[in-house]
Order: C-alpha cells, then sequence, then structure tokens
C-alpha cells in the first residue's frame, strides 16, 4: 500500500532529527509514549493544532473551535488507551480579531479541559499578520501492560469501528466527544492488537493501521456505519469523525461484543472487515485527507472546506 503525501512527507523529514532509540514509541502513531520516574507507568506525549479555514471558519462559535481544539489530541490519548493530564495552549491571532474572540474560546477549552481531567499548565500567545491558528500540546499516562499502538494487527484480525462515520462538516466536527472512556475500557478489558483514532478518515486512517501492522486488509463497505445523509463515500473519506479504529483476534471478538453492549449501550461498535496477508489496498480505495495532496475541484471539497483534520 503506498503512503499518503502527508506520511511520505513526515518520514523525509525525521531523517534530519535524532530520534531516541531508548523510548518505547516515537514518531509515527496516535502519541509517543516515554518513560517516567514510575515503574511500569509511561507517560504519553501529543500535540495537535488547528488551522482557520482548515479546521473551523471564523463564523464558527469560538467557544465550539476552543472545546475542539482541545479534543483533537484527547482522541490520540484515547486511541493509545490512556488517561489524559496537562496541556499547553499556544494561538496565533491576527490584528484583526478582537480579544473578546479569546475569552469566547477559552470557554469552550475550558469546559473540555473540565470534563475530561486536563489542567492547563501554560503556553504562548503570539500575533501574526493573517488567519487564527492554535497548537495543542498534550501529557497523558497509561500503564505500560495496557499501551495501545497501530502496529501490532495480525492477518485474520477483525475489524471495528465506534460509533458512526462521515458527514462531519453538518456539526459533528465542532461537537464530538473524545472516546477515552472506551479506549481506556478496551486497553484494560479487551487489549485489542491495535488501534487508532479515525481523524483523516477511515480511508486513509485504515490504509496507516495496516502498514504500520503489515498487514493489507479487506473492508465490507455497505457495513461501514454511516452518520444521517453519508454515503459509503463520505464515510471513507469526509474525516473529522474521531471515532476509534480497532483490531481484534477473532477469539476475542465474541467477548468484545458481549461485554461492549453492556459497558457502552449507547456507542455503537460495528464489525467492517478483516486484517489480510500484506496485499496493496483495492484499485477503487478512495482514500481520506490528505493535508499535503491538492484535493479535486469537486462541490465535496467546498461543502467541506473549514472541516478537515
Amino acid at each position: 500500500m503506498k503512503a499518503c503525501a502527508e506520511d511520505k512527507l513526515l518520514h523525509a523529514l525525521l531523517r534530519f532529527v535524532p530520534i531516541s532509540k531508548n523510548q518505547p514509541l516515537g514518531p509515527g502513531d496516535d502519541c509517543a509514549a516515554i518513560k517516567c520516574g514510575k515503574p511500569g507507568t509511561l507517560i504519553l506525549l501529543k500535540t495537535d493544532c488547528i488551522a482557520e479555514d482548515i479546521h473551523f471558519l471564523r463564523s464558527h462559535d469560538p467557544a465550539k473551535v476552543g472545546w475542539k481544539a482541545l479534543c483533537r489530541p484527547l482522541s490520540d490519548i484515547a486511541a493509545m488507551g490512556g488517561s489524559p493530564a496537562e496541556a499547553l495552549i499556544t494561538f496565533f491571532s491576527p490584528p484583526d480579531i478582537d480579544p473578546s474572540y479569546w475569552k469566547k474560546f477559552y470557554r469552550g477549552l475550558g469546559r473540555a479541559a473540565r470534563q475530561f481531567g486536563v489542567t492547563i499548565a501554560g503556553g504562548e500567545m503570539s500575533r501574526q499578520k493573517s488567519g487564527i491558528a492554535v497548537s495543542v500540546m498534550l501529557t497523558g499516562h497509561i500503564d505500560a501492560k495496557h499501551l495501545l499502538t497501530r502496529s501490532g494487527g495480525e492477518p485474520g484480525d477483525l475489524l471495528f469501528v465506534t460509533g458512526q462515520l462521515g458527514g462531519s462538516i453538518a456539526g459533528h466536527h465542532l461537537n464530538f466527544t473524545p472516546r477515552l472512556k472506551e479506549g481506556q475500557w478496551l486497553a484494560k478489558n479487551i487489549h485489542p492488537s491495535a488501534m487508532m483514532d479515525i481523524s483523516d478518515g477511515l480511508g486513509s486512517d485504515l490504509p496507516r493501521l495496516a502498514r504500520a501492522s503489515g498487514c493489507g486488509f479487506e473492508v465490507h463497505r455497505e457495513s461501514i456505519p454511516r452518520r444521517k445523509g453519508a454515503d459509503v463515500h463520505g464515510a471513507l473519506s469526509d474525516g473529522e469523525d474521531y471515532e476509534l479504529l480497532v483490531s481484534i483476534p477473532p477469539k476475542k471478538a465474541s467477548l468484545l461484543q458481549k461485554k461492549w453492549n453492556a459497558a457502552f449501550p449507547e456507542t455503537r461498535l460495528t464489525q467492517i472487515g478483516a486484517l489480510t496477508p500484506p496485499q496493496p489496498a483495492p484499485p477503487d480505495w478512495p482514500g481520506g485527507w490528505d493535508h499535503f495532496k491538492e484535493p479535486p475541484k469537486t462541490n465535496r471539497r467546498r461543502q467541506r472546506k473549514g472541516s478537515q483534520s
């Protein structure tokens, strides 16, 4: 399977910097994981950003934009099975933005922080010529034995997704709830072979998980759970779902379904396919969002402006 342009750029850039060989998990997964002073515990590190006209529009409620800014990296902590801790917030403000915008933004960010147990440790602010941008650095922690990555899948493992996919532009991309409880529960009770969050669309993120695990994949497209109004293509390509993609050995599948329904009766869990021995992606596989590949100039692109991850 070919890597998308964003992944290729990351691979090229990492050649220029030193990368620790002594840590459990470095660049390339949802979070980095490093050792700390407490035996058996790992610190999770994640940085994420949102940019005007890519992830949100100036017309969007600043409180909802603040919520999204923190919940995006929280979704990555969830994908590792971890618990969040401290955040650093850096924002870049153009001269035509009134300070009241940032007060509203921080109300939304603060609501997310209180709901999910995050404290703000600091940050930075700067003016720039145009466009709003925000960067969030988030820490978390997890027992080393529960750490989940993208790379543990095996051929024959079954693929599941939480929730529903597609149609995020209708509002989901500003109002989603990161699957922290679900991720922690999976890590402790099932320990999937691999897991990641779906932020760039299943079309991009499933090939990433499969490639990291040294596998191919097959998907029953009609089984993909879709939000109201979304078609299969949208469920694969729209992005900003912030759901979990999980691979499970077949022997654990029935136990997962039984326990899941009792633990999360309001959160859907759907089997969509399986990992396979290495093979190319299907020839008509549409892919998802790619920051460094120019999307086609279609109505879909115009509808998605401001909603991509």
